[in-house]
This record gives C-alpha cells, structure tokens and sequence, in this order.
C-alpha cells in the first residue's frame, strides 16, 4: 500500500493544526539536526567496526 498525495496532505494538515505555523520551522530544524547527528553516530560506527577488522 502507497501513501498518495492526498493523503500526505491530510497528514501535513493535522500536523499544522497540532503545533501551529510558528513552531514548525522551530520542529523541522530540530527534526534536521536530529537526523545529522544520526547519520554521524552511524558514520563513527562503521568506521570503528572498520579498525577493529584491520586490528
């Protein structure tokens, strides 16, 4: 099952309605920040499992 357009609408919709206009931009750059600090945690993984199999 695919999620269309319309149903992302609806989604994004009752999101705004939940938080409000002013503090969505404030939500997406946490949710950003969150996801960069993600991807570094997963980077730093991989690369000590990298020099534990040199070791």
């Amino acid at each position: 099952m695919r999620i269309g357009w319309t149903e992302v609408l609806i989604i994004l919709g009752i999101i705004l309605l939940l938080f409000g206009a002013k503090r969505l931009p404030d939500l997406a750059r946490s949710l950003g920040k969150s996801l960069k600090e993600f991807k570094k945690g997963v980077g730093d993984e991989k690369n000590d499992d990298d020099l534990s199999k040199k070791n």
